[in-house]
């Protein structure tokens, strides 16, 4: 018998949908009644493939981004849109090229003479 992905959300309407039979393929055992999904199986299937990537590269995103074949920013992307989907809200986080690119631009301030020691410290503590 072919299985099948489970849906996680109606075809028709796009709600979520009750699981209302289970049945065990060795003793054919059989229970009925209206059972809740997991919030993983609610994802659209390209969202629960991710995940599973994910997962399987313990949440390394440069490993992410070898078995996907997508840059840092997508996987980030990706990353963020399950984790909306799930129900949890994302916080803006600042790309780290931006971090980078200001924290040299403080250490050039610095080798000019613009900012002291100090103040460049207390900019690249900021940073963090």
């Amino acid at each position: 018998m072919t299985r099948r992905k489970q849906l996680g959300k109606c075809p028709v309407c796009g709600e979520s949908l009750d699981v209302t039979r289970l049945s065990c393929p060795n003793c054919e055992t059989i229970i009925e009644g209206r059972f809740e999904t997991c919030r993983f199986c609610q994802l659209p299937l390209e969202q629960r493939e991710f995940v599973e990537t994910f997962i399987k590269c313990r949440g390394n995103i440069k490993e992410v981004e070898r078995e996907l074949g997508i840059s840092y920013p997508t996987v980030r992307n990706r990353l963020d849109n399950v984790i909306q989907a799930l129900g949890y809200p994302v916080e803006a986080v600042e790309d780290e090229e931006a971090i980078t690119s200001r924290r040299r631009q403080i250490l050039e301030a610095l080798d000019r003479g613009e900012i002291s020691p100090d103040d460049a410290l207390k900019a690249l503590k900021r940073q963090k």
